[in-house]
């Protein structure tokens, strides 16, 4: 008679491979052919579901991979000097994770699950010699590399010259068109992360994030209800996160 166990896990390794996966237009493989993903695929190392509060690893760690997010959410948490935690990202499933512990071979933050997460491990000298020999991969890596680059400078910009205001609707934005480009509603979504979270996130305290939210329900540009967000007025979002002023 068959493992049931066995049967188990054959599936989810099926369910698992890059050219069944739903995100790989997204994620690292997209510039692959077929043949050449079944190389990419070998090098991946199937991890088990990450629970909500659980770190997939921690800051100071050495660097072995980088990891992408195939379902869930995850937030890094960078510990200061003088011990204050401060959120610098959140990950979302398609994106790479680790990508900023390549240079001093350490993971500069804690990264914890925001809710239940599956994440496809990378161990990174085997993806740097693979390639090596698929020019595709490498640029999509490059690409990788550069976008984080781009996002940093961006997060920088907004803590520096944003107001409160411009700052959590660039949050909210900058979600909606993360979504869309995963193929769900830029207008609907579920926060997986806290409204402390966000605050930390953007440098603002918890009572502002919450007074700018009923204030942006008020103007009738967003609907929350609890951690469901609603975007009534994308346009209008936009033009309050783009605005000149001073804080």
């Amino acid at each position: 008679m068959p493992d049931p166990a066995t049967g188990r896990r054959r599936a989810l390794l099926n369910e698992t491979r890059c050219q069944t996966c739903s995100l790989s237009s997204l994620c690292l493989p997209l510039a692959l052919e077929v043949q050449d993903m079944d190389q990419f695929d070998a090098i991946i190392r199937r991890r088990p579901p990450l629970k909500k509060g659980e770190a997939l690893f921690r800051q100071g760690t050495p660097f072995t991979s980088v990891f992408a997010v195939r379902s869930g959410s995850l937030k890094q948490v960078t510990t200061e000097g003088s011990g204050e935690d401060q959120l610098t990202n959140f990950y979302l499933p398609s994106e790479l994770v680790g990508l900023d512990g390549i240079d001093e071979e350490r993971y500069p933050g804690t990264v914890v699950a925001l809710e239940t997460t599956t994440v496809c491990e990378i161990p990174f000298d085997r993806l740097d010699a693979l390639s090596e020999s698929l020019p595709e991969l490498r640029g999509q890596l490059y690409r990788s590399m550069s976008k984080e680059m781009r996002d940093d400078r961006r997060m920088m910009r907004l803590l520096s010259r944003k107001t409160a205001d411009q700052r959590l609707a660039t949050f909210f934005t900058g979600l909606s068109d993360r979504f869309r480009r995963r193929g769900y509603s830029p207008y609907s979504f579920r926060l997986s992360m806290s409204r402390a979270d966000i605050g930390n996130y953007l440098g603002l305290a918890v009572e502002t994030v919450s007074r700018i939210l009923s204030r942006f329900q008020s103007q009738e540009l967003v609907a929350v209800s609890g951690r469901e967000v609603n975007i009534l007025d994308l346009e209008a979002l936009l033009e309050v996160a783009e605005q000149e002023g001073c804080r």
